[in-house]
């Protein structure tokens, strides 16, 4: 199995050490894991800045492949956090500076606010913030390419108070979904969905991952985005078995970014 979306104590949010994420993965008996950890160049809130010490992350990949090549297939990952205006400029800069394997993209914030708080939402209603929010994702992802899957698609279910009917913003979610299928690019089954408590409401949705293969779209990741030990691989088999029932039959792997595909039957 493959875990695309993990973090380390370079992320701001995370305290478990690289080596002890990696090790998780070996137990679990796993072939690849990502280590993608954030970046999120002027993120709004100053208690969590996002930056990496890039010198010292870049070694710790380094090390990290080098020392598990006979046990596991480290990825050096990043997750690069989106957004408008002279960000797009710094995210480009900085996934061109290193011979990263694989890039995720994220938005984490829109409009610049951060989604988790409670600015974003303030004095208006869950169908406008879905709106603002999915038309935010869409704008940026018109003038930004450097990624390789689009992460945790919905998280705006994650922190909206209510999740709006989709009918308020489907015609939005499949306007971004032909940009990403166009671009060459994909999205990743997200599994923190149940840890966050949206239970079996899947990052992406059901209703969004039908959309994607309706598209043509063939390009998909499964990642815990553990910040724990005990995370790596969550819900794995239920990742999978939503993969398959929209009639997909591959996952989708990196090596310096490039695209290679695993049958979903043989893992």
């Amino acid at each position: 199995m493959y875990d695309y979306h993990t973090h380390s104590a370079f992320s701001d949010d995370c305290s478990t050490p690289m080596t002890d994420m990696i090790e998780a993965a070996c137990k679990l008996g796993f072939h690849e894991i990502a280590v993608t950890d954030h970046y999120d160049p002027d993120y709004p809130d100053p208690e969590f800045p996002f930056e990496l010490d890039f010198p010292s992350y870049h070694k710790a990949l380094n090390d990290a492949k080098d020392a598990y090549r006979n046990r596991i297939k480290v990825l050096k990952g990043i997750e690069i956090g989106i957004q408008h205006g002279s960000v797009l400029e710094k995210c480009k800069a900085q996934a061109k500076k290193f011979d990263y394997d694989f890039i995720i993209g994220s938005f984490h914030c829109a409009e610049g606010c951060e989604l988790y708080g409670s600015r974003f939402f303030m004095n208006r209603s869950a169908e406008d913030a879905y709106i603002a929010s999915y038309s935010y994702m869409r704008d940026c992802l018109l003038n930004y390419k450097e990624y390789d899957v689009i992460g945790h698609f919905n998280i705006i279910d994650r922190y909206s108070g209510r999740i709006a009917s989709s009918s308020v913003y489907m015609d939005l979610v499949e306007e971004i979904l032909k940009i990403i299928i166009a671009d060459g690019k994909g999205i990743e089954i997200n599994t923190s969905s149940f840890r966050y408590g949206l239970g079996e409401r899947t990052t992406p949705s059901q209703k969004i991952l039908h959309l994607f293969s309706e598209l043509g779209g063939e390009i998909i990741t499964i990642g815990s985005d553990a910040h724990r030990t005990k995370d790596v691989g969550d819900r794995f088999d239920f990742a999978v078995q939503m993969i398959k029932s929209v009639g997909l039959k591959y996952l989708a792997t990196f090596d310096q970014r490039k695209l290679n595909f695993v049958k979903l039957d043989s893992i």
